[in-house]
């Protein structure tokens, strides 16, 4: 697609954008009594700013003009840490991390796949170059350790490589030499074949009845095959063959989006800058220097004397410049005389009011719940409206209206650019403006005024200050454990020690799993329903990938530090902390309790691990904490297998550690565990803030993962293989299972005797049935378990309140008939 095309993508993600600020405005702002009326704004709001993330990340990843992109990233921040105060406020109303929104999709006509969170893919982008040089670094370090192997590299001698060219060339002589026998011995045989023909053949009208047989056969096949293809395609169970098959025009697109890259990268604005320089440089000098001098003279007229030089802190001479008429001075005192004596009144009343709370409290508990239930439901203030506001109305005020018939490339705007350098350059050349006529304003004030500068007691000052600031500094400087150490020699260390380990390339778009359509008629039969794999997808982006890709939403959305992932074992958690370091760049730390056995021993030894682990996660963010089978660490009893290990002693250490890290830390912790119900529920849920439920994967995942790991592995599908009843007779097997089971089947083997032997559905059969399924009473203590949580227990609350409300009110309707 062209920049025009993406222009017009961009156009309409704003004009969206500028109707959902109008409406956040007009029904947010009310508060509202009715919950569902309320819950229902929230998924709609939800998804129009999913519509416009999707449409603002896909403008901002492909436009080349770096002014439009600056713009476009702003709003872009502002509507990522906007979907998730949405989502909180919906965690809220809902006691509950899943919602089931599929009435809501099919009123607005979307499909499941319309509320999927794109993933940016500047997270990666745009740190790429030090990413790729990190990776090698690490790569060095576990290879230096022993950790990692690398493929051995067979230097041949002079010999040995003639040996193999002598071995490679006989073969191909051989190989020429029995293509020519074999051309021989068909063209002897073709000759006997005709002469027992002219001898003894069949009649023709028995040949010509062999050819029609064999013929009409062929045909019919080959319509019987196109038409079960037309039949498949029109009932929408297979793809045209157009679409299956790669373009040219896709390949040249793959290419475009290589040379984008390039072309952002431009670095003109430094020219621009050294441009402006040497245009406008001096013309500016002057003009400060006169505005200046100027000034000096019209003080001396007034006061009587010289004015003292404004210091670097203050603003130099843009103090001196900004300053205003005595008018509007008095102006400004008057104000701030009112606005002091309005502060003082409210103070008063502040005080009035607590006085009366610490009177009436006991008395009156139930006033507060009325007064909240009458005023009703009302959005939370909001971090990100005024960044979207913001960057709205720069794109109505530069971008909407403007004409770039003249940009043909599409590049960039150098007058925009001047207007911003010529800022940058004012400044500097202030700098030394500010030093000349520091100095001129000296040898003024000796020859009219006759006054001495004191520098000595300025020194003094200085020195104090200096002395003030280091006493502060010292208590900072106590509590790192490690000040001689720098960061790359921590990093060596904790790579070294196992603790910092090398994430696998796994993007959240492999974690393969369909949208459950069943949820909204579950729950209508007041049943909970088990949460869908494309759920678990999105809490992980929403929870774990945005805030740690960009800073801006990390500083300012609710903060999550810590996320556990619960579910059987082979239904991908180990694969979504991967996933979530993939798609951010992030480093990863490994604190499973049988990773740190044995390790930095002593009574302060878990301690300085976890301030060498923070310091460096912290120094190089975004970076990821895992601890595998988190349920030992805050286990009832420790088995006595277990008991060398002492998984408990990060019980006590992990509170402090998620204290340390502040919402500038893009810093997360994720838990992984396949029995949560073996812990002290208590301590595991005030550690992890959020409990993400991952199930084993339903009928419709089943389908498309079957499809996706077999051709994954290099199988091909056909009409002999039947993926429907492969999903069907693998309910209650995890995607670790399906995996193993294709794993085995598809050997080297097998994929060489695929063209001639196709797959059959009953080979997957034997290899799934030597392992042991999920059982239904293992997924209800999951369930069990999950309804102890403080959500879970929110959620059973809320049902509880509806189902009596909901009596209530068929009780008062019997009494009124």
């Amino acid at each position: 697609m062209s920049q025009a095309t993406y222009n017009k993508v961009w156009t309409d993600a704003q004009k969206d954008l500028d109707i959902q600020l109008r409406r956040e405005r007009e029904e947010f702002l009310q508060p509202e009594k009715d919950r569902v009326k309320v819950f229902k704004m929230l998924v709609t709001s939800y998804i129009k700013y999913m519509q416009i993330f999707r449409n603002l990340e896909m403008a901002y990843d492909q436009l080349i003009h770096r002014q439009k992109r600056t713009v476009i990233r702003q709003v872009l921040d502002g509507v990522m840490g906007r979907i998730l105060e949405v989502k909180k406020e919906m965690v809220g109303l809902d006691n509950s991390e899943f919602h089931y929104i599929d009435n809501i999709l099919e009123d607005l006509k979307l499909l499941p796949e319309d509320i999927e969170v794109p993933i940016p893919r500047y997270f990666i982008k745009e740190k790429l170059e030090v990413l790729q040089q990190r990776e090698k670094i690490l790569d060095q370090i576990l290879l230096d350790a022993g950790l990692q192997t690398q493929k051995p590299l067979k230097v041949m001698t002079f010999e040995e490589a003639i040996k193999v060219i002598q071995v490679a060339e006989r073969a191909r002589q051989g190989r020429c030499r029995a293509a020519f026998m074999k051309q021989i011995y068909l063209e002897e045989r073709k000759d006997r074949q005709t002469k027992l023909q002219v001898q003894m053949g069949p009649g023709p009208d028995d040949a010509a009845t062999c050819i029609q047989k064999v013929w009409r056969g062929y045909i019919q096949r080959k319509k019987t095959e196109k038409m079960r293809e037309e039949e498949m395609i029109f009932l929408g169970m297979s793809l045209p063959p157009r679409l299956m098959a790669t373009s040219i025009l896709q390949m040249h697109a793959e290419q475009v989006n290589t040379l984008q890259g390039e072309v952002q990268e431009r670095q003109e604005e430094v020219f621009i800058k050294d441009k402006l320089r040497e245009m406008e440089g001096l013309n500016i000098k002057e003009t400060l220097q006169d505005q200046i001098g100027q000034c000096f003279i019209e003080c001396r007229h007034i006061i009587g004397k010289f004015p003292d030089y404004p210091t670097k802190e203050a603003g130099g001479s843009m103090a001196m410049l900004s300053q205003k008429t005595p008018e509007q001075v008095a102006l400004e005192l008057a104000a701030k005389k009112e606005m002091a004596s309005q502060k003082k009144a409210q103070k008063g009343k502040k005080e009035k009011e607590k006085e009366e709370k610490e009177k009436n409290k006991g008395k009156t508990p139930q006033k507060s719940g009325t007064k909240e239930e009458e005023e009703g439901w009302k959005m939370a203030p909001s971090n990100f409206l005024s960044i979207m506001e913001e960057g709205n109305s720069q794109y109505k005020a530069i971008w909407q209206n403007r004409d770039e018939g003249w940009d043909f490339l599409q590049d960039h705007d150098p007058e925009l650019i001047k207007e911003e350098k010529r800022e940058e350059v004012e400044e500097e050349i202030r700098v030394q403006v500010d030093e000349l006529m520091q100095e001129k304003l000296k040898n003024l004030k000796l020859a009219v005024d006759g006054e001495k500068s004191d520098k000595q007691k300025k020194r003094r000052k200085g020195e104090k200050k200096k002395k003030t600031v280091m006493r502060k500094k010292i208590p900072e400087m106590e509590e790192d454990l490690t000040p001689d150490r720098t960061i790359d020699s921590l990093y060596r260390e904790l790579a070294e020690e196992g603790l910092l380990i090398k994430a696998k390339t796994v993007n959240l778009s492999d974690y393969v799993g369909e949208y459950s359509y069943l949820g909204t008629t579950l729950r209508q039969a007041d049943t909970e329903p088990m949460p869908s794999l494309a759920d678990v997808r999105q809490l992980i982006a929403l929870y774990g990938i945005l805030p740690l890709g960009s800073q801006t939403v990390h500083e300012k959305a609710p903060l999550v530090k810590a996320l556990l992932l619960a579910g059987p074992a082979g239904v991908g958690k180990k694969m979504l902390v991967h996933a979530i370091c993939t798609e951010t760049g992030a480093n990863l730390f490994n604190l499973s309790a049988s990773n740190i056995a044995g390790k930095y021993p002593g009574k302060n030894g878990m301690q300085i691990m976890l301030h060498m682990i923070l310091k460096v996660a912290k120094q190089l963010q975004p970076s990821v904490v895992w601890i595998g089978d988190t349920e030992k660490i805050f286990s009832k009893a420790v088995p006595k297998a277990e008991e060398e290990m002492n998984p408990k002693q990060l019980e006590k250490i992990l509170p402090k550690f998620l204290k340390a890290l502040k919402a500038q830390d893009r810093v997360l912790l994720v838990g992984t565990t396949n029995r949560p119900f073996d812990a002290n529920l208590k301590p595991f849920c005030k550690v992890y803030q959020k409990i993400i439920l991952i199930p084993r994967p339903d009928y419709a995942s089943r389908f498309v993962l079957w499809k996706h790991i077999i051709l994954q592995n290099g199988g091909a599908i056909t009409n002999l293989l039947n993926i429907s009843c492969l999903a069907k007779v693998s309910d209650g097997f995890t995607q670790g299972h399906i995996v193993q089971a294709v794993q085995a089947v598809l050997s080297e083997l097998r994929l060489l005797r695929m063209t001639r032997k196709p797959l059959k559905t009953a080979e997957f059969m034997t290899s799934l049935a030597r392992q042991d399924p999920v059982y239904k009473e293992e997924e209800e203590t999951f369930k069990a378990w999950y309804a102890k949580t403080p959500l879970g227990r929110a959620r059973i609350r809320a049902l509880e309140g509806s189902k009596k409300a909901g009596k209530g009110k068929t009780n008062k309707g019997k009494g009124k008939n």
